[in-house]
């Protein structure tokens, strides 16, 4: 095995949510709220919630999730409910990444399910539009 064969070392978490995020916010997803899981869950240490406008959207924003950690070597599961694209999960590690259409988001209520406080408990991105 090459050294351009192995997979690099995970990224920090906060890393990992500087990336998602900034993939997110840089191809237009909507409402991106990300949610503290320590100490709920064993799952992963934080959860990425965010919507896109239409089922292609969202399945072109988990691509390019894929795709950028592809190309830096870091480890990440194959997406999740792909073919619907009504809500698309991807596994980094210690980053869940959800991405829904709005309807869809606002039936399933992750937020609310994981007890999200917005202001304490979550980091919320300045480019999402959580008043919508």
């Amino acid at each position: 095995m090459t050294d351009k064969q192995k997979q690099s070392e995970p990224l920090a978490v906060k890393d990992t949510i500087k990336l998602v995020q900034k993939i997110l916010e840089g191809h237009k997803a909507e409402n991106i709220v990300t949610v503290d899981l320590r100490g709920k869950t064993t799952i992963g240490d934080y959860m990425i919630i965010a919507s896109g406008s239409s089922n292609r959207q969202i399945k072109a924003l988990a691509e390019l999730i894929v795709q950028n950690f592809k190309n830096i070597n870091l480890p990440i599961g194959k997406p999740e409910g792909l073919p619907e694209g009504d809500w698309l999960l991807l596994d980094t590690g210690n980053v869940i990444v959800h991405l829904f259409r709005p309807e869809v988001r606002t039936f399933y209520n992750l937020e609310k399910m994981w007890e999200a406080d917005l202001a304490e408990n979550s980091i919320k991105t300045s480019g999402s539009k959580a008043d919508h």
